[in-house]
């Protein structure tokens, strides 16, 4: 009997002090979470980091991490009830920080909130600041005690927060409770829109910067300019515009609503191939062989006339586009896609020749052009771009490592392994052909890619085909962009080509903000998407 009585005693301590324990923890629901973990390793080295796992209390679970597109890199959970919108709740900015009152006043137009402007927060109210000197384009986002703090050392890092804000609340009705540490892997992340050879409105264009700016993408690239159209209004040239363009205001409407997204557009004047609409104006500077026969889209680059016009149009459209890049294009020059250039064009040669000596080629003579008209877009206070085909080794002329390498293809002639690129110090962005071209019509054994293939197989370091370049080049590798490319510009309509690139855009974007292994299967990824509109 003594024996069963001891038994019972010690049984009733124990329930005691599991009740005594979890009465302190219940608490703590409304308590702040503690300090997480750094941001994880990037380029796809590493896992998620293992958040803390607090216990569930009676009245409130463990917070999961917010639904996001892109997924948030760092989610630190914790036990309380998250944020959702109440009669009473409003976005406020914190004192000294008014220069967020447009990100403010967006999300509060967004989640039908009152903006109340640089005054303390009140309860159900999310707070916007600057604060802190982290990475940029970074953000902190802090839900407790009811509230919602977003805060990052510069105005997109903050703006991306509300991204994230937004997001949650429409997958899952609430933000949950803790703190989410995020920022990008890659400072140039975005879409490439060729709105050359298909006339795209104003109104499509800014809708596709809506949709960018909510998967967190920077950059919008303009290919306004190719051999079937020239697709903004000029003042210096007005000769080569096409019938139907956007003016000079539309671009400034579209400009001003991506400064607003944090999305930087910058235009793209190809050449000295994809000239067409230029010649049609200019005949005189049309690249023709020793019979007199043209050849499309290309410029006769050994004439002084054809460098003075497509410097005008590069000073005019780098005057109209405010960002930090321009590109100067470079790529399939059909002077050198003959079997004897030098017999072909002779002019070529001999301007070679004559401007870089006895053994310099048609080759040094094109990649003195890009030279020469990336100088035009420095001389404006933008760093250019070039396609990687426009890059050849070897020869008496060497382009200037300050031109970004925009890297599409192996197949062209001049194009060499990413690698090669790579070696020689040079910057490169990830446009691979192979998952990130949606080229209308699928000519050219294109095929329509898929978000699944990018989702689940592409990565920043995937330059070509499907095989990465080594880690240690990965510094080097400062993005990527989805292309859409209009070489058969009645394929689709207009919401046909929003429709089919909507989900291929949305992995692109999740894998330049985070390029490990998802933890999402394909599947709950594509159904994310679809809750997220």
């Amino acid at each position: 009997m003594w024996l069963s009585r001891r038994i019972r005693l010690a049984g009733v301590a124990t329930v005691s002090a599991a009740v005594f324990s979890l009465t302190l923890a219940g608490c703590s629901d409304e308590g702040a979470p503690g300090p997480g973990s750094p941001p994880p390793d990037r380029a796809g080295t590493t896992s998620k980091a293992a958040a803390p796992s607090p216990s569930p209390t009676r009245t409130h679970p463990v917070s999961e991490e917010p639904a996001t597109i892109p997924s948030v890199r760092s989610h630190q959970a914790a036990r309380g009830p998250g944020w959702s919108r109440t009669a009473d709740s409003g976005v406020v900015v914190a004192k000294g920080s008014e220069a967020l009152s447009d990100e403010g006043r967006l999300l509060a137009q967004e989640l039908k909130l009152t903006y109340r402007g640089a005054v303390a927060a009140g309860a159900g109210d999310v707070e916007l600041a600057l604060a802190g000197d982290g990475a940029a384009e970074s953000y902190t986002l802090t839900t407790s005690g009811g509230r919602v703090r977003i805060t990052g050392p510069d105005e997109a890092g903050v703006f991306y927060g509300t991204r994230t804000l937004k997001q949650a609340v429409r997958s899952g009705g609430s933000m949950p409770e803790g703190v989410v540490r995020d920022r990008p892997d890659r400072p140039q992340r975005g879409l490439n829109l060729d709105i050359a050879r298909k006339h795209f409105t104003a109104e499509w264009i800014e809708d596709r910067l809506r949709e960018m700016a909510d998967l967190k993408l920077n950059q919008l690239g303009l290919h306004f300019s190719d051999d079937q159209a020239f697709r903004i209004q000029s003042d210096s040239h007005p000769e080569v515009v096409s019938e139907q363009h956007l003016t000079k205001d539309e671009v400034r409407r579209i400009l001003a609503l991506a400064d607003r997204l944090h999305i930087t557009v910058f235009g793209e004047i190809d050449s000295p191939g994809h000239l067409g609409a230029v010649l049609r104006a200019h005949p005189q500077l049309q690249l023709r062989n020793t019979q007199g026969t043209p050849r499309r889209g290309a410029i006769d680059i050994s004439q002084p006339d054809a460098a003075r016009i497509i410097d005008d149009l590069l000073r005019e459209y780098t005057a109209l586009f405010p960002g930090a890049w321009f590109h100067v294009g470079a790529d399939e020059y059909q002077a050198l896609t003959v079997s004897n250039p030098a017999a072909s064009y002779p002019q070529l040669a001999r301007a070679a020749v004559q401007k870089y000596g006895a053994g310099a080629t048609i080759e040094d003579l094109a990649e003195g052009w890009l030279n020469d008209r990336a100088e035009v877009v420095r001389e404006a206070g933008k760093t250019p771009k070039a396609w990687n085909d426009g890059f050849f080794g070897g020869g008496e002329v060497t382009v200037d490592k300050g031109i970004e390498v925009e890297y599409w293809t192996g197949k062209e002639i001049g194009a060499r392994p990413p690698v090669e690129y790579l070696a020689e110090g040079r910057r490169v962005v990830n446009l691979n052909d192979e998952f990130l071209y949606y080229v209308l019509g699928e000519p050219n054994q294109f095929t329509y890619p898929t978000g699944r293939r990018i989702y689940e197989q592409w990565t920043p370091l995937v330059l070509r085909g499907t095989r990465a370049v080594p880690e240690k080049y990965s510094a080097q590798i400062l993005g990527g962009r989805f292309a859409v490319w209009c070489d058969l510009a009645n394929a689709q309509t207009q919401d046909q080509v929003a429709a089919g690139i909507r989900r291929p855009l949305q992995a692109t974007a999740q894998k330049l903000w985070d390029p490990r292994q998802p933890e999402r299967s394909w599947q709950s990824f594509d159904q994310l998407a679809r809750e997220l509109g």
